[in-house]
Protein backbone atom coordinates (compact mmCIF):
# COMPACT_ATOMS: atom_id res chain seq x y z
CA UNK A 1 0.00 0.00 0.00
CA UNK A 2 1.34 3.33 -0.82
CA UNK A 3 -0.62 6.98 -0.19
CA UNK A 4 -0.75 9.41 -2.44
CA UNK A 5 1.41 12.02 -3.36
CA UNK A 6 -2.08 14.34 -1.49
CA UNK A 7 -1.07 13.15 1.72
CA UNK A 8 2.86 14.19 1.34
CA UNK A 9 1.05 17.82 0.30
CA UNK A 10 -1.34 17.58 3.58
CA UNK A 11 2.01 17.12 5.64
CA UNK A 12 3.41 20.12 3.70
CA UNK A 13 0.39 22.05 4.43
CA UNK A 14 -0.18 21.28 7.59
CA UNK A 15 3.04 22.19 8.60
CA UNK A 16 2.89 25.54 7.05
CA UNK A 17 0.12 26.24 9.48
CA UNK A 18 1.56 24.44 12.53
CA UNK A 19 4.64 27.08 12.33
CA UNK A 20 2.21 30.14 11.23
CA UNK A 21 1.52 32.64 13.46
CA UNK A 22 -1.72 31.88 14.74
CA UNK A 23 -4.62 34.49 14.30
CA UNK A 24 -3.35 34.97 11.04
CA UNK A 25 -4.88 33.35 8.57
CA UNK A 26 -2.35 31.49 5.83
CA UNK A 27 -3.22 32.42 2.27
CA UNK A 28 -3.86 29.59 -0.19
CA UNK A 29 -1.38 31.75 -3.00
CA UNK A 30 1.40 31.20 -0.46
CA UNK A 31 0.34 27.60 0.21
CA UNK A 32 0.42 27.27 -3.57
CA UNK A 33 3.51 28.93 -4.05
CA UNK A 34 5.48 27.22 -1.32
CA UNK A 35 3.82 23.75 -2.59
CA UNK A 36 3.90 24.07 -6.21
CA UNK A 37 0.94 21.90 -7.34
CA UNK A 38 -1.53 22.96 -9.18
CA UNK A 39 -4.40 25.35 -7.56
CA UNK A 40 -7.10 23.45 -8.32
CA UNK A 41 -5.02 20.37 -6.58
CA UNK A 42 -4.55 21.58 -3.70
CA UNK A 43 -7.75 23.51 -3.24
CA UNK A 44 -8.55 19.74 -3.17
CA UNK A 45 -6.50 18.79 -0.40
CA UNK A 46 -7.78 21.87 1.44
CA UNK A 47 -11.02 20.95 1.51
CA UNK A 48 -10.66 17.11 2.55
CA UNK A 49 -8.52 19.31 5.61
CA UNK A 50 -11.11 21.55 6.10
CA UNK A 51 -13.88 18.60 6.28
CA UNK A 52 -11.88 16.83 8.25
CA UNK A 53 -12.06 19.38 10.75
CA UNK A 54 -8.12 19.79 10.68
CA UNK A 55 -8.10 23.14 9.59
CA UNK A 56 -10.59 25.95 9.09
CA UNK A 57 -10.70 28.66 6.19
CA UNK A 58 -11.89 32.64 6.22
CA UNK A 59 -12.39 34.20 2.88
CA UNK A 60 -11.61 37.82 2.53
CA UNK A 61 -8.55 40.32 1.60
CA UNK A 62 -7.51 38.87 4.67
CA UNK A 63 -8.92 35.55 4.92
CA UNK A 64 -6.71 32.15 4.11
CA UNK A 65 -6.01 28.53 6.15
CA UNK A 66 -5.52 28.21 9.66
CA UNK A 67 -4.87 25.01 12.36
CA UNK A 68 -8.21 24.38 13.94
CA UNK A 69 -6.50 22.40 16.68
CA UNK A 70 -2.91 22.96 18.05
CA UNK A 71 -0.60 20.69 16.55
CA UNK A 72 -0.22 18.98 19.32
CA UNK A 73 -3.97 17.46 18.97
CA UNK A 74 -3.62 16.52 15.40
CA UNK A 75 -1.93 12.94 14.47
CA UNK A 76 -0.97 11.55 11.03
CA UNK A 77 -3.85 9.17 11.31
CA UNK A 78 -6.15 11.99 11.52
CA UNK A 79 -4.56 13.62 8.23
CA UNK A 80 -3.80 10.12 6.40
CA UNK A 81 -7.93 9.99 6.99
CA UNK A 82 -8.98 13.76 5.48
CA UNK A 83 -7.00 13.12 2.97
CA UNK A 84 -7.08 9.20 1.70
CA UNK A 85 -10.42 8.34 3.68
CA UNK A 86 -10.51 4.66 5.58
CA UNK A 87 -7.36 2.89 4.71
CA UNK A 88 -7.93 -0.96 4.18
CA UNK A 89 -5.21 -2.22 2.77
CA UNK A 90 -6.21 -6.20 1.17
CA UNK A 91 -8.81 -5.28 -1.49
CA UNK A 92 -10.15 -8.54 -1.57
CA UNK A 93 -11.41 -8.77 -5.24
CA UNK A 94 -12.83 -11.90 -4.92
CA UNK A 95 -9.96 -14.19 -6.14
CA UNK A 96 -9.64 -17.35 -4.25
CA UNK A 97 -13.65 -17.83 -4.89
CA UNK A 98 -12.66 -17.69 -8.54
CA UNK A 99 -9.53 -19.70 -8.44
CA UNK A 100 -11.02 -22.20 -5.70
CA UNK A 101 -14.44 -21.93 -7.00
CA UNK A 102 -15.14 -25.65 -6.90
CA UNK A 103 -13.70 -25.83 -3.50
CA UNK A 104 -15.94 -23.15 -1.65
CA UNK A 105 -16.10 -23.94 1.77
CA UNK A 106 -11.74 -23.84 1.77
CA UNK A 107 -12.44 -20.60 -0.24
CA UNK A 108 -14.71 -18.97 1.97
CA UNK A 109 -12.70 -19.76 4.80
CA UNK A 110 -9.36 -18.52 3.03
CA UNK A 111 -11.27 -15.13 2.67
CA UNK A 112 -12.15 -14.98 6.34
CA UNK A 113 -8.41 -15.75 6.94
CA UNK A 114 -6.54 -13.27 5.14
CA UNK A 115 -9.15 -10.60 5.41
CA UNK A 116 -8.54 -10.97 9.37
CA UNK A 117 -4.54 -11.04 8.84
CA UNK A 118 -5.28 -7.48 6.81
CA UNK A 119 -7.87 -5.78 9.45
CA UNK A 120 -5.30 -6.87 12.33
CA UNK A 121 -2.50 -4.98 10.72
CA UNK A 122 -4.46 -2.28 9.77
CA UNK A 123 -5.38 -1.34 12.71
CA UNK A 124 -2.00 -1.66 13.99
CA UNK A 125 -1.08 0.67 11.38
CA UNK A 126 -3.71 3.14 12.19
CA UNK A 127 -2.65 2.95 16.21
CA UNK A 128 0.93 3.60 15.39
CA UNK A 129 -0.12 6.75 13.17
CA UNK A 130 -2.48 7.73 15.57
CA UNK A 131 0.37 8.14 18.23
CA UNK A 132 2.77 10.52 16.49
CA UNK A 133 1.23 14.42 16.22
CA UNK A 134 2.13 16.97 14.08
CA UNK A 135 3.74 18.96 16.54
CA UNK A 136 5.67 15.39 17.58
CA UNK A 137 7.28 15.55 13.98
CA UNK A 138 8.27 19.67 13.99
CA UNK A 139 9.86 18.90 17.44
CA UNK A 140 12.05 16.01 15.97
CA UNK A 141 12.92 17.55 12.58
CA UNK A 142 13.55 21.24 14.31
CA UNK A 143 15.68 19.91 17.64
CA UNK A 144 13.53 22.07 20.19
CA UNK A 145 9.64 21.44 22.05
CA UNK A 146 9.41 25.59 21.21
CA UNK A 147 8.32 25.36 17.31
CA UNK A 148 9.01 28.77 15.82
CA UNK A 149 5.84 30.60 14.69
CA UNK A 150 6.24 32.71 11.78
CA UNK A 151 4.21 34.51 8.86
CA UNK A 152 4.79 32.50 5.81
CA UNK A 153 2.65 35.11 4.01
CA UNK A 154 5.12 38.33 4.71
CA UNK A 155 8.12 35.60 4.12
CA UNK A 156 9.88 38.07 0.78
CA UNK A 157 13.36 36.17 1.31
CA UNK A 158 14.89 32.94 -0.77
CA UNK A 159 14.60 29.80 -0.19
CA UNK A 160 17.73 29.36 1.76
CA UNK A 161 17.46 32.84 3.28
CA UNK A 162 13.75 31.73 5.05
CA UNK A 163 16.10 28.56 5.84
CA UNK A 164 18.58 30.19 7.73
CA UNK A 165 16.28 32.98 9.21
CA UNK A 166 14.47 30.01 10.79
CA UNK A 167 17.10 28.09 11.73
CA UNK A 168 18.74 31.36 13.80
CA UNK A 169 15.19 31.95 15.19
CA UNK A 170 15.51 27.85 16.58
CA UNK A 171 18.96 28.70 17.80
CA UNK A 172 18.26 31.83 19.14
CA UNK A 173 15.05 30.07 20.87
CA UNK A 174 17.63 26.97 22.42
CA UNK A 175 19.62 29.69 24.06
CA UNK A 176 17.23 31.14 25.89
CA UNK A 177 15.95 27.70 27.34
CA UNK A 178 19.11 26.20 28.44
Amino acid sequence: MQLTKGFEQAACIMALLATQNRGIPLSSHVIHTRVRSSQTYLKKIMRKLVVGGLITSASGNSGGFSLAREPEDITLLQIVSAVEGKIHTYPNNGFLDLVFSDFKPIATEGNSAINAAFDAADQLWRQALDKVTIYDLLCQTLGTVDVPKVDWNKLQLSPSEQATAIIDKIRTNLRSVR
